[in-house]
C-alpha cells in the first residue's frame, strides 16, 4: 500500500484536502469480536494487555490487514490516566471498568496525584513500536477520554445511567467540579503530547458520556476544560478528532469547544451533523453499529445513504457512530470496508 492510498489518505480528509476515495476505519477495530484478540484476551488480563507494549502493538496491528482500513488506532484503555492519577481500576467481569475509591468529596480531589514521568509511557512506547511495524504505510490514531467523561467514571466509580454523583457535584460544589478537572486536563494533555511525541499521526478525545447533559450545562460544566485540552494538544501539530455520542444537541458546542474533525454518533444524518458544526471542519462518521448485524444488502444502502450525504465535499471520514460491537460478524466489517473503498460519488 503506497502512502497516497495510506497514510496520506486519512491525513488529508482530516485536513480537509481531496482524496481519491473515502478513508475509512472504526472505533473498537481491535476487539472482542476478533478471534485474535480473544485469544489473546483468554491468556492476559486487560490491563496487562494495555500495559504491556509489545501485546497492545500486536493487538492494534491485528485488523488492519484482516480489514484493509485506512488507520490504526493504539489499544488501550480510556481510564489508564485515572489509574496513573492514583484510583484502583478493575475490570468486573461484565460490568465493565471499576474505579475505586470514588471522587465525592475534596479530600478525594486533593489524593489525587500528578502522573509521574513514564507513568503512562507504555502507551507511547506501543504506539512506537505499531509505526516502526507500519513504517509509513498507515497512520497510527492517539486517544483520551475527555474530561467530562473520564471525571464522570471517576466520580461514579463505574458506567451510570444517570450520572447523579457526577451531576450533583456540578451543580452543589461547582468548585469541587473545578478543582478536579484543573488536575485532570493536564494530565489528559500531557498523556496525548505524548503520544503524538511516539508517532500518532492523529488523536481522538472521545467524550462517550456527554450525551447524558443538556446544552446549558455543556457549555458551563465541559466546554471550557474540553476547549483547554484540545488547545494544549494543539501544538503538537496532528489533526484533532473530537467525538462524543448522544451529541445531536451539542454538535455546535462541540465544535465551538474545538478539533480538526468532529466525529458524529448514528443519531443524526450526517450531512444535518456537517451543516451545523459548519463545512470549514471535517467530519467523521457514522454508521449505526448495530446495522452490521443486518442482511448484507442492508448493510450496502446504509453506507451508500451516508457517503452520497457527504455530495462528494472534501473533509468526510467514514467510520461507525461508535464501536464495533463484540459479536459483530468479521465478514460485515470487511463488507463496509470493501463498500467505501468501490464508493464513487454519482457524477451529475
Amino acid at each position: 500500500m503506497n502512502s497516497a492510498d495510506g497514510c496520506d489518505l486519512f491525513l488529508r480528509a482530516c485536513r480537509r484536502e481531496p482524496v481519491p476515495r473515502t478513508p475509512v476505519w472504526f472505533m473498537r477495530q481491535a476487539g472482542r469480536y476478533m478471534q485474535e484478540y480473544r485469544e489473546l484476551r483468554a491468556r492476559h488480563s486487560l490491563l496487562e494487555l494495555c500495559r504491556t507494549p509489545e501485546l497492545a502493538a500486536a493487538i492494534t496491528l491485528q485488523p488492519l490487514k484482516k480489514l484493509g482500513v485506512d488507520a490504526a488506532i493504539i489499544f488501550a484503555d480510556l481510564l489508564l490516566p485515572a489509574q496513573a492519577m492514583g484510583m484502583k481500576l478493575e475490570f468486573a467481569e461484565g460490568e465493565g471498568p471499576v474505579l475505586s475509591p470514588p471522587i465525592r468529596a475534596a479530600e478525594d480531589v486533593r489524593k489525587l496525584g500528578a502522573v509521574q514521568d513514564g507513568e503512562l509511557s507504555y502507551v507511547a512506547e506501543a504506539i512506537r513500536i505499531v509505526c516502526r511495524e507500519l513504517n509509513g504505510s498507515l497512520p497510527v490514531i492517539g486517544f483520551c477520554g475527555a474530561p467530562f467523561t473520564v471525571a464522570s467514571y471517576m466520580i461514579e466509580g463505574s458506567g451510570s445511567r444517570n450520572f447523579v454523583h457526577t451531576k450533583r457535584m456540578m451543580y452543589q460544589s461547582p468548585e469541587l467540579w473545578q478543582a478536579l478537572m484543573q488536575k485532570l486536563v493536564p494530565v489528559l494533555g500531557a498523556y496525548l503530547r505524548s503520544q503524538a511525541e511516539a508517532g500518532a499521526g492523529a488523536v481522538q478525545i472521545f467524550d462517550s458520556w456527554v450525551g447524558c447533559l443538556n446544552p446549558e450545562d455543556y457549555r458551563t460544566y465541559v466546554l471550557p476544560y474540553s476547549r483547554e485540552l484540545i488547545r494544549a494538544v494543539a501544538p503538537a501539530g496532528v489533526p484533532i478528532i473530537h467525538f462524543g455520542t448522544g451529541t445531536a444537541t451539542l454538535l455546535e458546542l462541540m465544535r465551538e469547544a474545538g478539533g480538526d474533525v468532529i466525529g458524529v454518533d448514528w443519531r443524526i444524518a450526517l450531512g444535518e451533523a456537517w451543516r451545523r458544526v459548519g463545512y470549514d471542519v471535517a467530519v467523521q462518521g457514522n454508521l449505526d453499529p448495530v446495522v452490521l448485524f443486518g442482511p448484507r444488502e442492508m448493510i450496502r444502502a446504509r453506507v451508500e445513504q451516508i457517503l452520497r450525504s457527504v455530495a462528494g465535499r472534501p473533509g468526510h471520514i467514514f467510520n461507525l457512530g461508535h464501536g464495533i460491537l463484540p459479536e459483530t460478524p468479521v465478514e460485515n466489517v470487511q463488507a463496509v470496508v470493501e463498500i467505501v473503498r468501490q464508493f464513487r460519488p454519482e457524477t451529475p
